[in-house]
């Protein structure tokens, strides 16, 4: 019988990534002679939406500028990333004592991330968790990523699971939408930056702590 499964988002959900990920895209402009167009204390929010989200708003604020440099940069930040990838990133206060609590009620546990696959599989590694998951599928381990719901299905069936008892936990609109094409449902964390913006999302649940998961999970999916 398969199992009841929880899949998490990666990046500002398990882990809060987004100082390597501003460090990175600052190595870009730089690079191209423009300085530090982002500073972590005001853009972390759009950082843990990604790599283009990051060009994008750097190269928003100088004149001349625009999606073809965000196209010609993705690529020189992603190498830049690689190679610091781990340097301020930290898990969650709670989120792998969550998960051991999940696994230990006989939960299923994986990870469905727009991180590149072997970006995200490389950092897990390297914060020692990896083969607690059951599964881990990257934005490019399939032909579709969020929010197509096959991303979340194939992380439930990778990680043995059932995907029609399962549920995503995550951070953003994505990961809701995400949930609403698979008809399961979400939880949002709350303690990233944008707490606001994550409210004003109506998922089917929110947390202000891993403490809460435990008891979210099992009302939403037994």
């Amino acid at each position: 019988m398969t199992k009841r499964t929880v899949i998490f988002d990666l990046d500002g959900t398990l882990a809060d990534t987004s100082g390597d990920l501003i460090a990175a895209a600052n190595s870009c402009f730089r690079g191209l002679g423009l300085g530090d167009l982002l500073d972590h204390a005001t853009d972390a929010a759009t950082a843990l939406r990604g790599g283009r989200a990051m060009l994008t708003l750097g190269f928003s604020r100088i004149d001349g500028f625009g999606q073809a440099e965000v196209d010609a940069q993705y690529p020189v930040l992603l190498s830049a990333y690689a190679q610091a990838i781990d340097t301020h990133t930290v898990l969650y206060p709670g989120a792998m004592d969550a998960v051991e609590r999940l696994l230990s009620a006989d939960y299923a546990v994986g990870i469905a991330t727009n991180k590149p696959e072997g970006l995200a599989e490389t950092l897990m590694r390297s914060l020692g968790v990896r083969d607690v998951f059951g599964s881990l599928i990257g934005a490019d381990t399939l032909p579709v990523r969020k929010p197509d719901p096959e991303h979340h299905f194939e992380a439930v069936r990778r990680a043995g699971g059932d995907p029609m008892r399962s549920l995503l936990v995550g951070d953003t609109a994505t990961d809701r939408d995400t949930s609403r094409n698979a008809g399961v449902p979400s939880v949002l964390v709350t303690f990233g930056p944008g707490r606001d913006d994550v409210l004003a999302l109506d998922a089917e649940a929110t947390i202000d702590s891993y403490d809460e998961l435990d008891a979210v999970v099992a009302r939403l999916i037994g």
